[in-house]
């Protein structure tokens, strides 16, 4: 019989804009063979388009989420595999995305909660989660894990100066939510594969790996463009890939990221268009951002709002 192995993929979602969180996301399956997921879960899920068909649509959010379409594909694969909340506030609550109650800091996060799923038939959601449930049984994969971090403006911005760029703050949340997901899930002995989509251009993580697991020398194996791999002494392997959502445990981190981005967007734009109306709402990237951000200047200093809970610098 294969031995016990964990893979936890890693991705993020919002890393551009200047308005909103940036998201970071990672899952967690245990499985009794290293076959790819894909492969080993065909029956209940599928990389490419749908198209009629009732398997869930895993792949790079990009790929899964267009704004005209809805979240209803984004919200059936993630609701399928963690669990369907009833509420915004208890999604967040789920995946421990909110630890340090950045939500209450701002008007427009502290009022928001809307019932979920907001696109999704629940029949459609609870017949994946089962078909994903009876599959992932037959193939020796357990129920996965998720967990997520939310990076308000305020906090992106202090870690950015902390760590000098972006793509710094970047690895530095999403190592340490690697580690957070492994503490809750991995048991002492256990191999584990850790993926991550790779954070912009950067292609060394070595030191940044070794902060955050320091039980056992990380070892670097290769570090180049189309991948950069590490090792630890403990049973622990490290890959951070371009288009690493190739990868089942990453596409649906990319898309549980996507979702709870999309989700705090609307709670952004909804108190901003209550008290100009007519606003068009935005999606925070830099030119309509700019565009945004002139339109509710008078009414964000009517209300008091200091710009770095509301604008990301970089």
């Amino acid at each position: 019989m294969d031995a016990l192995h964990w893979r936890i993929g890693i991705d993020e979602a919002g890393y551009g804009p200047n308005l909103g969180p940036l998201v970071v996301a990672a899952t967690a399956w245990r499985t009794l063979s290293k076959d790819d997921l894909y492969e080993s879960l065909v029956d209940a899920v599928t990389p490419t388009t749908p198209r009629g068909d009732e398997r869930l649509f895993i792949a790079d959010s990009k790929a899964v989420y267009a704004p005209k379409a809805g979240l209803a594909q984004l919200e059936r694969a993630v609701y399928a595999a963690f669990g369907q909340p009833h509420c915004w506030k208890e999604l967040i609550t789920c995946l421990g995305a909110d630890p340090n109650k950045e939500m209450a800091k701002a008007p427009w996060r502290e009022g928001f909660d809307p019932p979920l799923p907001c696109h999704a038939d629940p029949t459609d959601i609870a017949a994946g989660a089962r078909r994903l449930r009876e599959v992932s049984e037959y193939a020796g994969v357990a129920t996965p894990r998720a967990a997520a971090r939310l990076i308000f403006p305020s906090e992106f911005n202090r870690l950015v100066a902390e760590h000098g760029t972006k793509g710094a703050a970047l690895s530095h949340v999403s190592i340490g939510l690697a580690r957070r997901l492994y503490d809750m899930v991995i048991e002492e002995g256990v191999s584990c594969a850790f993926t991550f989509d790779k954070h912009g251009g950067r292609n060394r993580y070595g030191p940044l790996l070794q902060q955050h697991f320091p039980d056992s020398c990380v070892e670097t194996l290769d570090e180049a463009r189309p991948v950069s791999r590490y090792r630890s002494g403990n049973g622990l392997t490290f890959a951070f890939r371009t288009n690493g959502e190739t990868e089942l445990p990453v596409a649906l981190a990319s898309m549980t990221a996507k979702l709870l981005r999309e989700l705090a967007m609307r709670g952004l734009n909804a108190f901003w268009t209550a008290h100009i109306p007519g606003l068009k709402p935005t999606a925070g990237y830099p030119v309509d951002a700019k565009r945004y951000k002139q339109a509710i200047a008078a009414k964000q200093a009517e209300l008091g709002i200091e710009d770095h809970l509301l604008w990301r610098e970089r």
